[in-house]
């Protein structure tokens, strides 16, 4: 083989590489509340699953996430590498090229279009909708204190193009759930930012915890957790949930409960915790009891 042929195989290193670059594994952050959309759509629409639609919405989501970080990583790769606790990300080390990286954004970004365009002509009108705040949040750091309110605004997108994705038209219970979604993760993302107070002040990136303290933070992500708790409470009205749902909000009240009082503005010991486990609990056990609702109101393959 030349090297020509040999350079255009992809691979298997440089791919799982780019795979950690984007930590694919973090859709589970997402990916809940936008099939809690949808089949809530589905089962308003003729109580059937379709499942061709639900694989679209699947291949779009983490497509738009897949270039929304790897676009994050290239842009921030300068703070990065000023960053003592990100300071090994692949593009830093060099594990991954900005080319390598592009590449691999454009075509999650070609992806996301073409699942869009799959599903229905509204979804792939608005797609470019979606894409926006992807991109401008890496730079809201730049000029905003509130870089999490753009990627709050990022995330409500899941939910509404999932229902959107179902039926064609535009929901305003779906953005109920997509508000809710965008201010808890806006909030968790409050939490998150407080281990790099001391770096972002020193390199002048932005943020609630730099501009307002640690403290401050925290108060703010309480605040958006009981907002986000309201919202669901009231998409749970305005859809008809059954016991299942009210069940799954008990339990995320509790988790948010929990989250709370593991992290401190003396004691971030466990921000990882609050952080990747509870947030990922927050979203699985949250769909696990919406699902079991949506099948005994009636939803059937």
């Amino acid at each position: 083989m030349s090297s020509a042929a040999a350079a255009a195989v992809p691979q298997p290193g440089r791919t799982k590489a780019f795979l950690r670059l984007v930590m694919i594994e973090h859709s589970v952050f997402a990916l809940p509340f936008a099939y809690t959309a949808a089949l809530t759509a589905m089962l308003l629409w003729d109580e059937r699953v379709h499942w061709i639609e639900l694989l679209l919405i699947t291949v779009a989501m983490v497509g738009l996430r897949t270039f929304a970080m790897a676009a994050n990583r290239i842009i921030d790769r300068e703070i990065d590498a000023r960053n003592p606790r990100t300071a090994s990300r692949e593009l830093v080390t060099g594990a991954v090229s900005v080319r390598t990286a592009w590449t691999g954004a454009l075509v999650a970004l070609v992806v996301f279009l073409g699942a869009a365009a799959l599903l229905n002509p509204l979804c792939l009108a608005l797609a470019p909708v979606a894409v926006v705040p992807m991109v401008v949040y890496p730079y809201g750091k730049r000029f905003t204190d509130f870089p999490h309110a753009i990627l709050g605004l990022a995330q409500a997108m899941g939910p509404i193009g999932a229902w959107i994705g179902v039926t064609g038209e535009w929901s305003w219970d779906a953005v109920i759930l997509g508000l809710a979604i965008g201010i808890w993760i806006g909030g968790f993302d409050l939490i998150y930012a407080c281990q790099d107070v001391a770096a972002d002040r020193a390199h002048g990136v932005r943020s609630v915890p730099a501009r307002f303290g640690i403290a401050g933070a925290l108060h703010g992500a309480r605040v958006c957790h009981v907002i986000t708790t309201l919202l669901l409470v009231w998409y749970a009205l305005a859809t008809g949930a059954g016991a299942f749902f009210w069940l799954g909000l008990v339990i995320v009240a509790a988790a948010f409960a929990y989250e709370h009082t593991i992290v401190r503005p003396d004691d971030l010991s466990r921000l990882n915790r609050a952080f990747f486990t509870v947030n990922g609990f927050i979203g699985i056990a949250l769909f696990c009891c919406a699902l079991l609702d949506l099948v005994v109101r009636g939803l059937g393959p």
